[in-house]
């Protein structure tokens, strides 16, 4: 049998982070009816990881793939999610998959969403785009945020500019108003965040002198088929306990 996909959310207080992530595992249970996928939160929201894998062993299950949903490797890759897979019950054998980003999937949906947003591919060299994340205070996921502004504007963009809601700069805003002063014809701000919640909510606030807003990358199709890459790869490793050091 293929191993049980546990997709491991950070949970919010808002009801449409909940909505949005139900609507993916959704998406990818249509994708893969052969694979049988079920949800964890980190906080706010239930069930919590924990609780899904304590049900996951009572019911007899033995294999399961953790991936986090997550766009960075960052804090929560790296600490919460392996700390609390230790916890598991003993008899699960758990592979923790890699997070989803970067991929140039999620490129594709970053545009896909510009584009329902208004824009279309004849207005991509004259428009700046705003790639605005979360934040991180990790260097390691603000560096991979850059990098992939910069591999992004090598496709037809003006200019694409990283920016940041929290823990680091600059701030959407700012980088709307650098975009305007490169003389991009449009400014158009791209969330790189996976559901609403309290920081998309300040990315848009920042977004206010923008052209275009997108939408949040929520259950789009490409972000589908990243997730179930990565529940691929890690299903296809060997069976390996999660140690401190995973």
């Amino acid at each position: 049998m293929k191993p049980v996909l546990l997709v491991i959310a950070h949970g919010s207080r808002d009801a449409r982070h909940a909505a949005t992530v139900h609507a993916l595992v959704r998406r990818v249970r249509s994708l893969r009816p052969d694979v049988r996928v079920e949800t964890g939160f980190l906080d706010f929201n239930i069930p919590s990881v924990q609780g899904a894998l304590e049900s996951l062993a009572a019911e007899g299950v033995r294999d399961v793939v953790a991936l986090p949903l997550l766009l960075t490797r960052a804090f929560h890759a790296k600490a919460d999610i392996p700390a609390v897979l230790r916890d598991a019950p003993p008899q699960l054998r758990i592979r923790q998959a890699e997070v989803l980003g970067p991929s140039p999937l999620l490129l594709s949906a970053l545009e896909r969403r510009l584009y329902e947003a208004g824009l279309t591919p004849a207005d991509k060299s004259a428009t700046g785009v705003v790639l605005a994340s979360a934040g991180s205070t990790d260097p390691e996921a603000i560096a991979v945020i850059a990098d992939i502004a910069r591999e992004w504007r090598h496709t037809g963009w003006c200019a694409v500019r990283p920016a940041f809601a929290s823990a680091a700069l600059p701030r959407t805003e700012d980088a709307v108003r650098e975009l305007r002063a490169l003389g991009c014809a449009k400014v158009a701000v791209a969330p790189y965040v996976l559901a609403p919640g309290f920081l998309p909510d300040r990315i848009a606030r920042g977004a206010a002198e923008a052209d275009v807003l997108a939408g949040v990358l929520g259950p789009a199709p490409e972000v589908a088929r990243v997730l179930l890459r990565r529940y691929d790869a890690a299903a296809a490793r060997g069976l390996l306990r999660l140690t401190v050091s995973a």
